[in-house]
């Protein structure tokens, strides 16, 4: 059985370490705020400038002015920065957001991602993407393993505009975790209840299995 939203973004909640920086994208990495280890810090920013963003806040908590890049109202956390968009990407150019999770429309083999615009359809647009898989020290992209119309986003060449080239490190989606290296695919774990069979069938691009694959943990 495939994860869902939440699921999906309690496990890449898992992937911040204690002192990071992380940015978080529209849509299911967005998710992930609400999920982080209480047993660690992490300062989570947000290209309309906003750093210590904390989770979606509850019908009593809402501020119309507090705001993520998505235009969602979220809240602070103990120490927030407000500042402006100019000096929030100086951060992420600079090089100071230690991970970023991005949603994307197909990541290939080589690690490329194409997240922004698919021909004749209306897209928002990049966004602060480009800046982030250039900047950011580590990426993941988080999404359904497949579309709607149940093709693989997993691929050996991506076929829509790229928004970055050989840089993503790590996928998390409804069916598995998966490490991009050496021009392949890694599964690493599957959700509980999905076969490696299923994850094969929905894996365009060339996969390697080992033996004994573990089920996520939440």
């Amino acid at each position: 059985m495939s994860l869902s939203r939440e699921q999906i973004a309690m496990r890449v909640a898992q992937e911040f370490s204690d002192g990071d920086y992380v940015n978080l994208g529209i849509g299911i990495p967005t998710l992930a705020a609400n999920y982080v280890n209480k047993d660690i810090e992490v300062m989570l920013q947000s290209e309309n400038g906003l750093l210590g963003m904390g989770p979606y806040p509850t019908a009593e908590q809402v501020d119309a002015d507090m705001i993520n890049a998505g235009k969602e109202t979220v809240t602070a956390s103990t120490g927030a920065s407000i500042f402006s968009s100019a000096e929030s990407f100086a951060m992420i150019r600079g090089g100071h957001v230690d991970l970023t999770v991005l949603g994307a429309f197909e990541v290939d083999i080589s690690g490329s991602i194409a997240s922004w615009m698919i021909p004749g359809k209306l897209i928002k647009g990049m966004g602060g993407a480009m800046d982030l898989v250039a900047g950011a020290r580590n990426i993941i992209v988080t999404m359904t393993h497949a579309d709607k119309h149940g093709n693989s986003k997993l691929l050996d060449s991506c076929t829509l505009p790229l928004t970055g080239v050989n840089c993503i490190n790590r996928i998390i989606t409804d069916l598995a975790v998966i490490e991009v290296k050496e021009k392949a695919f890694h599964l690493k774990e599957k959700a509980p209840g999905v076969t490696v069979d299923e994850i094969k069938s929905k894996t365009a691009g060339k996969l390697i299995v080992a033996e004994n694959i573990p089920d996520m943990v939440f």
